[in-house]
């Protein structure tokens, strides 16, 4: 029976882990923004964002818009972070209005006159040849309306109206009920010293009279 291979040291494998992390950790990432979706007038010009982020940097990186998924709109290629993106082919409708030089690696673009005919899917697909081929893209969604809706917030304003009128009517009640209840203390402080007053004045008339009938002289016989 042959020997079998000796097992991997357990350090070792937690480094292969580690850095099979750190790999996707820093990977390439493609990122459309917040929110996957837009919407654009019949006849304006629409921004559809994009940018995307590597930790290791890119060399020769090609970036490409499609359109549902197949028509390829927008085809550009960065030689390096130095320098901005030089276009590849693109469809006339379509101008590019990113910079790759800055902060961010935005590859925007600005479909121009839209109509009707390109709402849909568009995909945002960069590949780095540095990062061995690294291939990653994200989707935004176009809406194209005749006109912009106005939301209603007659209700959401109707609500806050009557939840401010409840709280300000509490906090009135609150008060008046305070100042009540200060009213009613204060009477019932002044009536209990008019008592006590009144009880003191009692014994001291009380008091003088028996001193009074005392004094008197009993009548002779």
């Amino acid at each position: 029976m042959a020997p079998r291979p000796p097992a991997a040291p357990p350090r070792l494998l937690a480094a292969l882990l580690g850095l099979h992390v750190l790999a996707i950790a820093f990977a390439l990432e493609v990122s459309v923004g917040k929110t996957n979706t837009v919407m654009a007038l019949n006849n304006s010009d629409v921004l559809l964002p994009c940018t995307f982020t590597t930790c290791i940097g890119f060399q020769d990186l090609v970036f490409t818009w499609y359109f549902n998924s197949t028509e390829m709109i927008y085809h550009g290629k960065i030689k390096s972070k130095a320098s901005e993106p030089f276009l590849v082919g693109r469809n006339p409708r379509v101008e590019f209005v990113g910079s790759t030089t800055g902060k961010d690696n935005n590859i925007s673009i600005v479909l121009k006159n839209v109509d009707f005919s390109d709402a849909g899917k568009y995909t945002c697909h960069v590949k780095n040849p540095k990062e061995k081929n690294a291939q990653h893209n994200a989707t935004i969604f176009l809406t194209v309306v005749q006109k912009m809706v106005e939301t209603d917030n007659t209700l959401t304003l109707i609500i806050v109206g009557v939840v401010g009128g409840l709280i300000g009517l509490l906090i009135l009640f609150m008060l008046i009920k305070r100042v009540v209840l200060f009213i009613i203390k204060k009477t019932q402080d002044g009536k209990k010293e008019c008592l006590v007053s009144s009880s003191g004045n009692d014994n001291t008339e009380n008091g003088l009279a028996g001193s009074k009938a005392e004094q008197k002289a009993p009548p002779k016989a």
